[in-house]
């Protein structure tokens, strides 16, 4: 298969228009939502410096290491997280209540997910992200350039789980300055440590198939999707947003949200699958290829080995043993030669139909309805 083949199925999954420079979420989320992101971001920003000002007051270095936690949250991304939980909360209480004051906890969304994000890039070894140097790969670099002694590496990657672990403990901080009274917040809370619970979860089993790859499946590489990507980017977040909303658990409206968003999380992960192979890193912000270099045993590559001849099984065995740019891009061929990225497109046109199957069933605000329409498209039509 040529190469311009292969590059073909990439932009089947985000098709590029003319003198487009905005990938179809963030234009979705700049058409809905401009007033949450710019709170969020206002949120965060005067929440950040004030915690970064106190830790200052412990030691100097302290401020500098705070500032690079502050760096991490504040450092772009979509903010998809609390947009979500957004259009679960409106969906339920339409244009009348105040934004305001619930900021905070769709604020701590985010911190949640750069903890989630930092501890990933560790654990992945990742050299960049949103187009800049991973937290590990900056601390070890400044390590370096201030003659430290030790590893610089080690060091890095001592620096980057500290930053995590801070900021899942300000998400904590930052949850509780919602106005929301007591007793809801306490059911919004528990919501939230489910989301938690969840994202450690597929993280294990993500980490646990690169290291026992003989022993997975297309079935598990979906389960680590369900709980690493659906459960705390769609699912928990829709949730979270109807419990601050006040809607009991047993709700109609928590089974449509449910099942909207395990299909549209479960497609945002399966078209992460194809950027890490066939996207465009200037794009993305992260190298394209590393999941076959490392040899993760994501629904793209399990299905390929799933629908491969025994020719092309023995070559894909090469996956997690190559480095260099043209091995990884004959095993991107590959992949796309079994018919793998066109059955996880139907995969992900499958989740978006689910979706909207589940969304036409809830009973909410209609501006709601409209966004949550769009996003579950956009979410999985992207090129970032």
């Amino acid at each position: 298969m040529a190469n311009d083949a292969v590059a073909g199925n990439a932009l089947r999954v985000a098709p590029a228009q003319p003198g487009a420079t905005d990938d179809p979420v963030r234009g979705v989320l700049a058409a809905f939502t401009k007033e949450l992101i710019k709170g969020v971001d206002d949120t965060l920003a005067a929440f950040l410096a004030a915690e970064v000002d106190s830790l200052t007051e412990i030691d100097a270095a302290m401020g500098g290491f705070a500032a690079t936690a502050r760096d991490s949250v504040l450092a772009g991304g979509k903010r998809v997280r609390p947009t979500f939980a957004y259009w679960g909360w409106r969906g339920v209480v339409g244009g009348a209540e105040p934004l305001p004051t619930v900021l905070p906890a769709f604020a701590a969304l985010e911190l949640l997910h750069t903890f989630a994000l930092v501890h990933d890039d560790v654990m992945d070894a990742s050299d960049t992200r949103r187009g800049r140097p991973t937290a590990h790969r900056a601390a070890a670099a400044r390590h370096v350039a201030a003659g430290y002694a030790g590893d610089p590496a080690r060091f890095g990657e001592a620096v980057a789980v500290l930053v995590g672990d801070l900021c899942l403990v300000w998400a904590d901080r930052l949850l509780s300055h919602a106005t929301v009274a007591p007793a809801r917040l306490f059911e919004v809370r528990r919501c939230y440590d489910q989301m938690r619970i969840e994202t450690v979860a597929g993280q294990y089993l993500d980490v646990l198939g690169e290291n026992d790859p003989a022993n997975w499946s297309v079935d598990r590489a979906l389960r680590v999707a369900r709980y690493k990507t659906a459960s705390y980017t769609v699912q928990r977040p829709l949730l979270f947003g109807a419990c601050l909303a006040g809607v009991a658990a047993d709700a109609p409206l928590i089974a449509a949200y449910t099942r909207y968003g395990l299909a549209v999380g479960e497609a945002f992960q399966l078209c992460d699958d194809l950027l890490g192979v066939y996207g465009d890193p200037a794009t993305t912000g992260k190298p394209a290829g590393d999941d076959l270099r490392t040899g993760k045993p994501t629904a793209l590559l399990m299905l390929a080995r799933q629908l491969a001849t025994p020719g092309q099984r023995r070559a894909l065995e090469r996956a997690g043993r190559v480095t260099g740019a043209r091995d990884v891009a004959r095993l991107a061929e590959l992949v796309a030669d079994t018919g793998a990225v066109s059955r996880v497109e139907r995969m992900i046109s499958d989740r978006v139909s689910e979706a909207l199957t589940a969304l036409d069933t809830a009973s909410i605000d209609e501006t709601a309805r409209t966004a949550l329409t769009g996003l579950a498209t956009a979410a999985t039509m992207r090129r970032a």
